[in-house]
C-alpha cells in the first residue's frame, strides 16, 4: 500500500516524555513526527501533582529513583526556570507516626546525596503555619512545583521550530509488520480520515497506553497501572510543598500551584483505562489524610478532583503497586523480533529529560546518528502563545493594559479574549484546529471555581466570532469540554459547590439541552 507521509522518526504520545523526546531527537537532527491520539498531556503528564521531586519522596522504597529525580531537578531548574516555582519543601511527622522512619530518615537522604535539614517543630510551623499542632519531627527540602503543560508545551515548540510536525488528534490505530514495522495507520479522530504513514523508527511514549500500541506490533509489554486521583483546593493552603514524613502512601502530600494547592494521592491497582476518574471516597480519604497535617482542611472548598494512571514496569508481587519502582523502563523490541520499534514508558514528570535522552540515545544508535544529546544544556524556549497556563499571569497583564488585553472571557482566573486569540492563532499556525478542549489546554479557562460552567459559553462566542468554530461545533465542544469537567466535580460536590452545579445544570441542559449531570 502506498504512503501518505514518511518521516524518520515517528513518536507516538504528546506527553512530557514524548515531547522531550521530539526535541531532543531534533536537537540531534533527525527528522520526526509526533502525534497523539488527543492532545497534549492527554494521560498521566496532564494528571499529576506537578511536583518538582528533591528525590526524599522515594529515598526508602526507590534509592536509585530518587537519584535520578534530585539530578533531574537540578536540570530542569537551569535549562526551564520559567516552568518551576522553587518554593522549597517540607517533610513533617505527627503524633503516632513511625519513630523509626523518622529516625532513618536523614541518613536515607544523605546515601543518596539528597539535602534534608532538620527544623523544630516551632521552626516548621514557623514556615507552614497551618500545620498541626501534633508535628513531632520535620526537615526542609529542596521540592519545588513545576507546571507541567507550559514545560510540555514549550518543548513541542522547541521542536516544531526546528523541523519536528505534530498531529494531535491522531490515533494509531494499526501496523503492518514482518520483522519490522513496515507501515503506520493513522486516524484522525476529528475527521475520521486515514493516513498511511513510513517510518524508519517507531517510538511508543503512550505511558499507560504502551502496551496496547505493542500489542499491535506483536510484542508483550509487563505493565501494572496504578490510578491516582488528587484535589484542587479554592484557594492556595502551603507556602510550600509538604510531605507527611512516613513511606509514600495516600493522602500524603500538598502541593502549591499559583493560586491554588494540589493534595493527595492515591494509589490504586487499576485495569480498565476508559473509566479513570475520581471518586466520593479517594476525596474524602485524601482530605482525611492530609487533614491530619493541615486540621483546617475541613472548612476548605474544594473546586474539582481529578486522576491519572501510572504505568508500571513490572509486578510487585504482593499487589501493592506503592512497592513497585518509580524508574523509567527503555525496552528494544528487536529482542522480540521488531527491529525499529522502542517503548519508553514508566518514570516522572522530573525525569522526562533523562528518559528522552535514553531513550534518544538508542533512537540514535538505530538510525546512525552521532550527535550527543545537549537538552541538558540548551535552554528552553519561551513562546507567548504557550505562556498562558501560569496561574495568575493573565490576571496582572490585563490589570496592567485592559485596552490591549482585551474584554475578560474567564472571571474565575481573569483570562482576556486576547489569550484564546494567541493560543487560537498558534494552534492554526501549527497545522492544528483549535477546540475549546484544546484552548483550555493551553490557558487557565475552566481552572476556576466555576469549572468552565461560564466561560466555556463566552470562549465558544469568540472562536465563532474569529472563524475557529462554525455550523454547530459549538455544541460538540462545550458538551466535551463541560463533560471532562464534571468528572472532576461530582466527587467534592457539597455546600456551595451544590449550589453552583445546580445553576450550571440549569444553564447547559436548560439552554443547551445538553445532558451532562448524570
Amino acid at each position: 500500500m502506498a504512503a501518505n507521509y514518511t518521516t524518520q522518526v515517528l513518536i507516538i504520545g504528546g506527553g512530557v516524555t514524548g515531547t522531550a523526546l521530539a526535541r531532543d531527537l531534533v536537537l540531534r537532527g533527525a527528522c520526526c513526527l509526533l502525534v497523539d491520539k488527543e492532545d497534549v498531556n492527554f494521560g498521566a503528564s496532564g494528571a499529576n501533582h506537578g511536583l518538582l521531586h528533591s528525590g526524599a519522596r522515594y529515598v526508602y522504597t526507590d534509592p536509585k529513583a530518587a537519584m535520578e529525580c534530585a539530578a533531574e531537578a537540578d536540570i530542569l531548574r537551569k535549562i526551564a526556570p520559567h516552568c518551576i516555582e522553587d518554593c522549597g519543601g517540607v517533610f513533617a511527622a505527627i503524633e503516632g507516626d513511625d519513630e523509626g522512619y523518622i529516625a532513618d530518615f536523614p541518613s536515607l537522604c544523605s546515601d543518596v546525596k539528597i539535602a534534608a535539614n532538620p527544623l523544630l517543630p516551632d521552626e516548621a510551623r514557623e514556615l507552614e503555619p497551618r500545620l498541626s499542632e501534633k508535628v513531632i519531627a520535620a526537615f526542609r527540602v529542596n521540592d519545588a512545583a513545576i507546571d507541567p503543560f507550559m514545560l510540555s508545551l514549550n518543548m513541542l515548540q522547541d521542536a516544531c521550530e526546528a523541523g519536528c510536525t505534530y498531529l494531535a488528534n491522531h490515533e494509531v490505530t494499526g501496523f503492518y509488520c514482518d520483522n519490522r514495522i513496515n507501515q503506520v495507520i493513522l486516524r484522525n479522530n476529528i475527521s475520521g480520515e486515514q493516513t498511511i504513514l513510513e517510518a524508519q523508527l517507531i517510538v511508543n511514549a503512550t505511558g499507560a497506553w504502551s502496551a496496547g500500541i505493542a500489542e499491535m506490533a506483536g510484542v508483550d509489554m509487563d505493565l501494572i497501572y496504578s490510578k491516582g486521583s488528587l484535589l484542587i483546593s479554592r484557594v492556595r493552603i502551603a507556602r510550600h510543598v509538604i510531605n507527611r514524613l512516613r513511606p509514600p502512601s495516600d493522602g500524603d502530600i500538598i502541593v502549591p500551584g499559583g493560586t491554588v494547592s494540589v493534595l493527595g494521592t492515591t494509589s490504586i491497582l487499576a485495569e480498565n483505562l476508559d473509566h479513570i476518574r475520581p471518586t466520593r471516597l479517594e476525596a474524602d480519604l485524601i482530605i482525611e489524610e492530609c487533614g491530619e497535617l493541615i486540621p483546617s482542611l475541613s472548612d476548605e472548598r474544594f473546586i474539582r478532583a481529578f486522576s491519572g494512571v501510572r504505568p508500571l514496569a513490572g509486578a510487585s508481587g504482593d499487589g501493592e503497586s506503592r512497592n513497585i519502582t518509580r524508574g523509567f523502563s527503555l525496552v528494544d523490541h528487536m529482542e522480540q523480533g521488531i527491529d525499529n520499534f522502542i517503548t519508553i514508558t514508566g518514570g516522572k514528570l522530573t525525569t522526562c529529560r533523562l528518559m528522552a535522552e535514553k531513550a534518544a540515545d538508542l533512537a540514535c544508535s538505530k538510525l546512525g546518528i552521532k550527535k550527543a544529546c545537549a537538552t541538558h544544556l540548551v535552554p528552553l524556549g519561551k513562546n507567548r502563545g504557550n505562556q498562558w497556563t501560569e496561574p495568575g499571569l493573565s490576571a496582572t497583564q490585563w490589570i496592567a493594559d485592559p485596552a490591549e488585553m482585551g474584554e475578560i472571557l474567564c472571571e474565575c482566573e481573569l483570562v482576556p479574549k486576547s489569550n484564546i486569540e494567541d493560543i487560537a492563532d498558534l494552534m492554526r499556525n501549527q497545522g492544528q484546529k483549535p477546540t475549546i478542549k484544546s484552548v483550555a489546554l493551553r490557558s487557565r479557562i475552566g481552572k476556576g471555581p466555576c469549572q468552565g460552567g461560564f466561560c466555556s459559553l463566552r470562549v465558544g462566542a469568540a472562536m465563532y466570532d474569529n472563524d475557529h468554530l462554525k455550523d454547530d461545533e459549538g455544541i460538540g465542544n462545550i458538551r466535551d469540554f463541560i463533560e471532562n469537567r464534571w468528572k472532576g466535580i461530582r466527587p467534592i460536590v457539597r455546600g456551595v459547590t451544590a449550589s453552583q452545579v445546580e445553576l450550571q445544570e440549569a444553564i447547559h441542559c436548560g439552554l443547551f439541552a445538553l445532558d451532562l449531570y448524570e
